[in-house]
């Protein structure tokens, strides 16, 4: 997921794939332990578009409301 496609989602749907993407890692992570892990790279785009995420409705958060 790139940045650009980050920031032109909604607040709510950024909440949603942020969810999403929790789950998938809980679920990498947990396939990590027990050997099942097939995709290595996968655990570390998923980090890197949770960070995506967090950063962008951070930014929003801290915007200046405008009218």
């Amino acid at each position: 997921m790139k940045a650009a496609d980050v920031k032109a989602k909604t607040a709510d749907e950024l909440l949603d794939e942020l969810a999403k993407l929790k789950k998938e890692q809980f679920n990498l992570r947990f396939q990590r332990a027990t050997g099942q892990l097939e995709n290595t790279a996968r655990v570390r785009q998923v980090r890197r578009d949770i960070a995506r995420i967090k950063t962008v409705l951070s930014e929003r958060r801290k915007a200046p409301a405008t009218s």
